[in-house]
This record gives C-alpha cells, sequence and structure tokens, in this order.
C-alpha cells in the first residue's frame, strides 16, 4: 500500500506493525467514505419514518378509543376532554342546593365557566335563579327539558362551558342522555342535585338512573323535624296522592326513619277513618232519600 507524501517520514515504533497500520487507515478510509455515510444516512431516515409512524398509529389508535363515535351524529370527535359527573342526593331540606351552589362555585374561582339548569316547574322562590331555603341565589337556566339547552344556550356558549349544574333534577326526563353526553362525549363536567327519594320511599325521576355513571356520588341528611336526629327520609303533611307536587315546609318535612313509619301509620289510619265516615255520611245521605 502507497502511502501519502505526509506518511513518508513518519517513523513507526519499534514494535508497530505496518500491517496494523494499514488496518487502521482502511478503517478509517472506511469509516469516512462518502458513499457509506449516505447509505447510513440513509438508513437512520428510513428508521426515523419508521418510528414515526409507529408512535403516530399508538396515538392514533388511544384517540380513537378514548373518542367514540358520537350517535348524535355519527362522527368522531377529534377531542375528547374527560368528563366528569358527581350526583348530590338526599331528602328535603338537606342542604343539597347549597352543596350544589358551593361546588359550582369553586369550580368558578377556579376560572372555570360554569352555567347552572334548573327545572321550569320549580318556580317557589325564583323563575330564573336556582335559590336555597336560606335564601342565597344563584342565576340559572329554568327550562322543561334538558335536550333543548344546548340549542337555546348556542352552540358556541357550549363550546366554551366547563362546568354544569343541574338542580331539582329528579324533574328531568332526560336527565341520564344528557349526562352520558356531556361527560363522555363533550368533556363538561356535570354537577347533579336532585331527590333520590319520593315521599313514598319511591326512586324519582332518573336521579339513581345515573348514579353507575357518576365519578362521586354524596348522600346527604337533614334533621328530623320531630327528633332531631338525622333525616333520610322526605314526609308529605298533605294527602295528596300525586307525585309530583311541588312546595315548601308547609308540605313537607324530613324525618327519620321511626317518624316516617310512625307517620305513614297515621296518615293510613287518618284515610280509613275519613273513608269510613263518608261511607257513613254517604249511607245517611241515601237512606234519607229513599225514605218516604
Amino acid at each position: 500500500m502507497a502511502f501519502p507524501p505526509r506518511f513518508h517520514h513518519f517513523h513507526f515504533p519499534p514494535k508497530f506493525k505496518k500491517i496494523e497500520f494499514e488496518t487502521f487507515m482502511a478503517h478509517i478510509i472506511f469509516l469516512y467514505n462518502p458513499i457509506h455515510i449516505l447509505k447510513s444516512l440513509q438508513q437512520f431516515i428510513i428508521l426515523s419514518h419508521f418510528l414515526f409512524l409507529f408512535f403516530f398509529s399508538i396515538m392514533a389508535f388511544s384517540s380513537s378509543a378514548r373518542c367514540p363515535i358520537d350517535p348524535r351524529n355519527g362522527s368522531k370527535n377529534s377531542f375528547c376532554p374527560a368528563g366528569e359527573i358527581h350526583v348530590i342526593v338526599g331528602p328535603m331540606f338537606a342542604g343539597k342546593t347549597t352543596a350544589l351552589l358551593r361546588r359550582v362555585n369553586l369550580e368558578s374561582n377556579d376560572g372555570r365557566n360554569v352555567v347552572m339548569i334548573k327545572s321550569s316547574k320549580d318556580t317557589r322562590y325564583a323563575v330564573d335563579a336556582v335559590v336555597t331555603h336560606d335564601g342565597t341565589k344563584f342565576p340559572c337556566w329554568s327550562l322543561p327539558d334538558l335536550s333543548s339547552f344546548k340549542q337555546r344556550f348556542g352552540e358556541d356558549a357550549y363550546e366554551k362551558v366547563d362546568v354544569i349544574g343541574i338542580d331539582e333534577a329528579q324533574f328531568f326526563g332526560d336527565l341520564y342522555e344528557f349526562c352520558c353526553n356531556a361527560a363522555d362525549l363533550d368533556g363538561k363536567t356535570v354537577i347533579v342535585a336532585g331527590l333520590d327519594g319520593d315521599y313514598l320511599r319511591k326512586s324519582f325521576g332518573s336521579v339513581l338512573d345515573i348514579i353507575p355513571l357518576a365519578d362521586t356520588v354524596t348522600k346527604l341528611t337533614a334533621r328530623c323535624e320531630l327528633c332531631n336526629r338525622r333525616a333520610f327520609f322526605t314526609f308529605r303533611k298533605t294527602n295528596e296522592t300525586e307525585t309530583e307536587l311541588i312546595g315548601g315546609a308547609d308540605m313537607y318535612m324530613p324525618v327519620c326513619r321511626q317518624h316516617y313509619v310512625n307517620g305513614q301509620s297515621v296518615n293510613e289510619s287518618a284515610k280509613m277513618v275519613l273513608e269510613s265516615h263518608k261511607v257513613s255520611s254517604d249511607l245517611i245521605l241515601e237512606s234519607a232519600l229513599v225514605a218516604p
């Protein structure tokens, strides 16, 4: 192998073999060969492209898993932030609306856009505001159903909303569908407050239906109006039998289990007495009419 002129006067160490130096130089020339460098660069580009496609496919798969097809229009959401559903239940006078407003105010103080909805059936204190029993107010949308909220509120305004509060949720028949869509598809935080049972201790509306959807469920209690123990139930003071009978302390009171059972027994006894008196009165009237 012929060395370049600059190596002619190079003096090898005594133990340095010429063949070792030639091998070393051959490796240097091979490594810095432009053709070899281009091939290495090409391989690097191919590998980078492969890795990019690999990670992009993973991201696309995870995105499609997190963003299901919207059943309302058949399209797939391009961005699906995580939504939440929080449910607050309990008897009347348990502080459900107070807890709802406290949570909504905390979200608002954190810089999130909030909106409140209540049923248009509830006109006890105000039409355009959620009002607690102690007089605390919060402006709201009063609606007959939840499905019309987005249209009335406006699509653009709805997109900017972060938190939706729903008071008196037991009056909304479409509560389940609205909460599911708002949290799962639109990424909203939905806070629901309502009665979990009616005056007969039966499921009231769709409130219990959304518990399987909920991130958290808070069961509040009141104080029994008769003994001051924890009250889990709502007792109706009147004889009306329809489920949806809106009223306040004039019609309802929170009671413990014992006083609920006793009260229902008293109500049943009173009804029986009234019915017997009614039957007796009818018989007396009938006898008087047929008498000569």
